[in-house]
């Protein structure tokens, strides 16, 4: 498993993904506004280690908090979740993190628990929603493998692997689980710029992996696929609205439609986390706006011309009629996804 990021007394320990794949490197947060900063400056990235750090960002900010009283710490708390909140606003999981530590110490505040009892409970959650992470990605794994071809290339878009999850991956979790189960799989990854996450990430990690992987630009695809060199197309989210539109990184909605054209599969691989049952669908999803130099420059380097306009949305909207199957840890999920979702919304709940 690469140790996308870690609990240890010191604080919360990143692998710092922004210096991949020339530099493996850790940064150390000791309180949560450093939390917060690794998030928004994508040191980690993907969705569900977002949910996961932001956990983790909560648990420590109630760990070094010195508050002698419950009242003093919930209003301490309010503040870390807002902080944690404001970073990345698409990725759902992000919210949900904070909700499950922040829902904790509620539960443990308004039963008027011990401060040092409340602390290691915390603690001890976000870790668990660790180990769950990997469990959940190895179960999607089991059931998407099957929906791979037995031979044949897979184009993914930018990073849904072990360094956007806790270990193993959603998307590329898929494509390992299908190599551990006889597929003679190979893998084309779009660049995925601006930020470059497939020429960066994705590669480097399947490349770990010894997982024959090819870096396309990401105006290729169309190309190959019309020379029927794709046979499948699996990408994970960072948000799935109750209808089934997904929120993946930029780009993602180009290849959902080629691959329509050309007859190809189109999957999403993703933990239930992702799916907000409360929006109803893509429209409704807030999509961040990054920093225009992640466009204007390459590796600090200047690429534009100066004054000239700079468009930087992180993520598009793929709609649902483009979406051949969702993969999640509880099954797969197909069209009509707003009843496919809800019929496993209520099962979990009965």
């Amino acid at each position: 498993m690469i140790p996308t990021l870690e609990w240890l007394p010191e604080g919360v320990n990143f692998l710092d993904q922004t210096k991949l794949p020339l530099e493996e490197t850790y940064v150390l947060a000791t309180d949560y506004k450093q939390v917060a900063v690794v998030i928004r400056d994508m040191i980690v990235r993907g969705a569900p280690a977002i949910g996961v750090a932001a956990a983790m960002g909560v648990a420590l900010g109630i760990e070094r908090s010195t508050a002698t009283t419950l009242d003093a710490l919930t209003a301490e708390v309010a503040i870390i979740a807002k902080t944690l909140a404001e970073t990345r606003p698409t990725a759902v999981n992000l919210f949900w993190g904070i909700d499950e530590v922040r829902g904790l110490y509620n539960s443990l505040a308004a039963k008027g628990a011990p401060i040092a009892e409340i602390k290691l409970a915390v603690i001890a959650r976000a870790c668990q929603m660790y180990d769950e992470d990997i469990a959940a990605c190895q179960k999607m794994g089991a059931f998407g493998a099957p929906l791979l071809p037995m031979q044949g290339t897979v184009l993914t878009h930018c990073n849904a692997g072990a360094l956007a999850t806790c270990g193993y991956g959603t998307a590329l979790g898929v494509i390992r689980a299908a190599i551990e189960q006889g597929h003679k799989i190979d893998v084309f990854a779009d660049e995925t710029r601006p930020f470059l996450q497939g020429a960066r990430l994705t590669a480097w990690e399947l490349m770990k992996d010894d997982i024959k992987t090819t870096v396309l630009c990401d105006n290729m695809a169309a190309a190959l696929m019309r020379q029927g060199r794709i046979q499948a197309v699996i990408v994970g989210s960072d948000r799935i609205a109750a209808n089934g539109d997904v929120a993946n990184k930029i780009g993602t909605y180009g290849v959902s439609i080629l691959a329509h054209e050309h007859g190809i599969p189109f999957y999403v691989a993703a933990p239930w986390s992702t799916v907000d049952m409360a929006t109803a669908n893509g429209d409704l999803i807030p999509i961040e706006q990054r920093d225009a130099r992640e466009v204007t420059h390459s590796n600090g380097r200047q690429m534009t011309p100066d004054g000239v306009g700079i468009e930087n949305p992180a993520f598009d909207v793929t709609p649902a009629k483009y979406v051949t199957a969702i993969i999640t840890e509880r099954g797969v999920l197909h069209a009509p996804y707003a009843e496919s979702i809800r019929a496993m919304a209520n099962a979990a709940r009965s």
